[in-house]
């Protein structure tokens, strides 16, 4: 059915179409929310200190 190359072959696409799986769900699980969640929290911070600046300015 396969010969030994072809096997290897077939190994090696399994291990870089799983690897590119778990990355992914990695990726979309907790690297994207902690990103978005990182620059609102960031963007809230921003926000508050120019309300403060402009309140102590009137």
């Amino acid at each position: 059915m396969f010969e030994f190359d072809q096997y290897l072959g077939f190994l090696a696409f399994l291990t870089i179409l799983t690897i590119g799986f778990w990355l992914m769900i990695f990726l979309l699980t907790f690297v994207v929310p902690y990103w978005i969640i990182g620059a609102n929290i960031e963007n809230f911070k921003l926000w508050r200190e120019s309300k403060r600046k402009a309140k102590e300015e009137a």
